[in-house]
């Protein structure tokens, strides 16, 4: 129970106005928190730059001073300890004077005289290199730099040219430099960012709850359109041009609103055509009867005759609703086919033999050519069905005389069945409705010509579920091609 109850409060963050708030927010305050740290860091290293520049300047004017003054070589000097101690106050720090020999010759401080010092940055400061060690834990710039002395040379180098001046270290400046003042400004320069960024954040916060608002807004609108048409209160096209996405949504909602509206159509157009295909065969018995039943002395011919009409009608209303009932069947998802092996030249062969009887009626050649051997893992009846309702249209849509021809054929992966006819075709703007229910292509010749409208709806319905498809090709008034392919292994999708 706990766990549900944790699961609604965290369902806020399902929320797409939530998520871009919340992401604008965290990178707003991420960017002020680095831009911060950036700039003190930029500014500490600065200010210690420069300090060590500062401090290096006043050192080798000293070391120069040293060295005129022979201050190393024990020679006193006022001047000199004047200097030192001012640079020692100027920079809150302690400065020792160290010997070549490593003893440390003057302490500021007063605690490290005559001792001996053995360190790294000495020895290296000694060979003449200026060395500088920050500590930002301890608020404090450790410098050494060396006491150089100039010395002429009269000897030469190999060219023959004067070897120049000398340049000999005769001690080594160490010198610890205070930087509390750089603490001091970074906490000031510190504290006044922080405020700075509260007053950020605060516009961030304010800019991120309205860009959030601002940003779902279409889409609440696509929102209210969709429960004005769950409501049934419209079926109006939106429009919303906000942005990009928004503008593809709703032209992905028109679209359904669309096809919405052709399906609609389309079911009340199907019952309307039912109840006309269901109410005409009633309307003729109806006729008959009562023409029957209003007559004294009924003639046996005349009975008969309108006997034959009643039993036609029954017949065609049983034709009517048995493909309703097959149509309906073959629409529901979970209808199973019964797949079996099945040789499908010998299904051919007894279709073939068993509409040769209608063909000839009419004077219509029959032909049916099998290019090689097939046999496919196939619903038997349904197959049947497909291959009895193309061959039944083909000889009752064809002219006098004509011809229909049934080509069997097999790849790989698929087996074909294409039923050609010489018959009258099918306009071009009806070819995309000929597998609408109950349509007719002449529907002025729609009760000469035998048929409920439902058989080619059957057909494509029995093929699409064995992953098949059907194509047609016509010309009016110069025939039609049906081409079927049906996967040879029926594969079921789970």
């Amino acid at each position: 129970m706990l766990k549900i109850e944790n699961l609604k409060k965290l369902q806020f963050l399902r929320s797409l106005k939530i998520r871009i708030f919340l992401i604008a927010f965290i990178i707003g305050i991420l960017s002020c928190n680095m831009m911060r740290y950036a700039i003190l860091q930029n500014y500490e290293q600065r200010a210690v730059s420069l300090r060590i520049s500062d401090v290096q300047t006043q050192l080798n004017i000293l070391a120069n001073h040293l060295i005129t003054n022979r201050y190393l070589q024990g020679t006193t000097s006022e001047a000199i300890e004047a200097e030192l101690s001012l640079l020692s106050n100027l920079y809150d720090g302690r400065v020792l004077i160290i010997n070549n020999n490593l003893k440390v010759v003057k302490d500021t401080y007063g605690i490290s005289g005559g001792k001996t010092i053995i360190s790294e940055e000495v020895i290296r400061c000694l060979k003449g290199e200026n060395t500088s060690q920050y500590d930002p834990e301890n608020n404090f710039i450790e410098m050494t730099v060396p006491i150089m002395e100039t010395l002429e040379a009269d000897e030469v180098d190999e060219s023959g040219k004067p070897a120049g001046p000398q340049y000999v270290a005769r001690g080594v400046m160490l010198i610890s430099v205070s930087t509390d003042y750089i603490a001091v400004t970074m906490d000031i320069l510190n504290r006044k960012a922080l405020v700075m960024e509260a007053i950020v954040i605060l516009a961030i916060f304010s800019a991120s709850i309205l860009a959030s608002f601002v940003i779902v807004r279409p889409f609440e609108k696509i929102t209210d359109a969709l429960n004005q048409v769950k409501a049934g209160y419209s079926n109006e096209p939106i429009s919303v041009p906000d942005c990009l996405e928004t503008e593809h949504i709703g032209d992905a909602f028109n679209a359904v609103i669309s096809r919405m509206k052709v399906l609609d159509d389309s079911r009340q157009e199907f019952v309307s055509n039912v109840s006309h295909e269901l109410r005409t065969p009633i309307t003729s018995i109806k006729v008959l009867a009562d023409s029957l039943r209003m007559q004294d002395d009924v003639p046996v011919e005349l009975y008969k005759e309108f006997m034959e009409d009643i039993a036609n009608e029954i017949d065609r209303e049983d034709k009517i609703i048995n493909d309703l009932l097959a149509l309906i069947k073959m629409d529901r998802t979970d209808s199973d086919l019964n797949i079996s092996q099945v040789d499908i030249n010998a299904l051919v062969e007894v279709i073939m033999r068993r509409l040769r009887p209608i063909a000839l009626k009419r004077d219509i050649e029959l032909v049916y050519e099998s290019v090689r051997p097939v046999a496919a893992s196939v619903d038997e009846v349904k197959i049947t069905l497909v291959i009895t309702n193309l061959v039944e249209n083909a000889i009752k849509y064809n002219k006098e005389h004509g011809w229909v021809k049934v080509t069997l054929d097999a790849d790989h992966q698929f087996f074909s069945v294409v039923v050609a006819d010489s018959g009258m075709g099918i306009p071009e703007d009806s070819i995309e409705h000929i597998y609408e229910r109950f349509y007719r292509v002449d529907k002025s010749h729609s009760r000469e010509i035998d048929g409920t409208g439902l058989g080619l709806a059957i057909t494509r319905s029995a093929i699409l579920k064995h992953r098949g498809s059907i194509k047609v090709v016509s010309e009016e008034g110069e025939g039609t091609t049906f081409i079927v392919k049906i996967p040879l292994t029926y594969i079921a999708v789970s």
